[in-house]
């Protein structure tokens, strides 16, 4: 075996924002850095400035690559095509002059763009990919409104992906049922995301607050959530929701006014770093997506003692909820059952106090410690 002090080499989006993977790519290389010893860099392509919106050691260094793919949302499809291509040719040029510099041990991809090309890189390290989406979700375009040869195009790059991950020394996700989702590989490996809080104490449950945490889009389902605290508002009248989110947040205000929800009870804000003290001024957590490739935020409420209300989507909550243990889980989009489950805790502390308690039990199988001993192990299997 190689000297176990590995290099390591990230290759995501960016870390400006306030995204589940921003967290956990955040988090794991602290840990490789500062617990394990690693060598450690990550590369961006987004980001003026490249800082990270979580807290990242100075132990691990940054590359911003500066090639500005975001600005590909707002132009047309050809424009976006043409841009694309030329941006993805400097992208492979920059990736493989940087990783033949650093000469890593190890290249862990967050299966964005590089998935394309990071295989043929020959810079004698071995290749992760980290699956952060549902396989549903990956590559997912909205037919809905896509024209016929945007639907072609993007079929055919969706299609190409699994000769990509197939190449990989290893794909990691993060639940079983994501296992089973990539059936025809025969490289996966589960591990579950970390909980990179360090819980100093927990909430009373006394708070009459409701919180979720995620941005305001279509996958996590604010819009359902605000439908479903329109029935709960009006029998419970002293309890409020808050939602803490990145994104635009007008869609859902002008929701709020269709559906009369009183606005001093039911807040929009902004995302937010400090999420354990949102966490411990409320008394319940509820998470109303529509998929989750994990569901980091179930297991960060479940380590401050907060019982949790989920819709049984794909993949995540049910890899982390007992239903009527540690939390409830609800069939997709069943509305009343959302709201009943959600007063129920609202009716009983003592029952808010049982799912909290067996809720922080459960957190600890996640900590960044038993988590990062994974990612060890897998190293090491791999530098044999």
């Amino acid at each position: 075996m190689r000297n176990d002090k590995y290099k390591i080499v990230y290759c995501t989006p960016a870390l400006y924002s306030a995204g589940g993977t921003e967290r956990v790519v955040s988090a794991k290389a602290n840990y490789f850095a500062d617990v394990l010893g690693y060598d450690v860099t990550i590369i961006v392509t987004e980001g003026k400035n490249g800082n990270s919106f979580f807290p990242l050691s100075n132990s691990v260094k940054v590359i911003n690559l500066g090639l500005n793919f975001e600005e590909l949302w707002n132009k047309s499809f050809i424009k976006k095509i043409l841009l694309y291509l030329r941006k993805q040719k400097r992208y492979k040029k920059l990736l493989t002059n940087e990783l033949l510099r650093i000469r890593p041990d190890i290249t862990i991809t967050t299966l964005r763009r590089e998935i394309n090309f990071i295989n043929a890189i020959n810079d004698g390290s071995k290749k992760i990919g980290e699956q952060h989406l549902s396989r549903t979700n990956y590559r997912k375009i909205d037919t809905r409104f896509s024209r016929y040869y945007e639907k072609f195009f993007f079929w055919w790059w969706k299609d190409r992906v699994i000769a990509n991950l197939e190449q990989l020394d290893k794909l990691v996700v993060l639940t079983n049922d994501a296992v089973s989702d990539w059936s025809e590989l025969s490289n996966i490996r589960m591990i579950p995301d970390p909980l990179s809080l360090k819980v100093s104490s927990y909430s009373s449950l006394t708070s009459k607050r409701i919180v979720t945490i995620g941005r305001y889009s279509y996958e996590k389902g604010y819009d359902i959530l605000l439908s479903i605290w329109s029935i709960v508002e009006k029998q419970c009248t002293d309890w409020q929701l808050d939602i803490f989110a990145m994104g635009d947040p007008t869609p859902y205000v002008k929701m709020m006014d269709d559906l009369s929800i009183d606005k001093k009870r039911c807040h929009l804000h902004s995302s937010v770093v400090e999420v354990e003290e949102q966490y411990l001024k409320s008394s319940i957590l509820v998470q109303p997506s529509r998929t989750e490739g994990f569901g980091l935020v179930l297991v960060e409420a479940m380590a401050c003692g907060l019982p949790v209300v989920s819709f049984d989507c794909e993949n995540g909550p049910r890899s982390i909820i007992t239903d009527g243990d540690n939390g409830f889980l609800v069939s997709p989009f069943d509305i009343e059952l959302f709201a009943n489950r959600i007063i129920q805790l609202i009716i009983s502390q003592d029952l808010r106090r049982s799912m909290g308690e067996k809720g922080r039990l459960k957190s600890q199988q996640y900590r960044i410690e038993s988590v990062g001993e994974q990612w060890k192990l897998l190293f090491d299997e791999l530098m044999k």
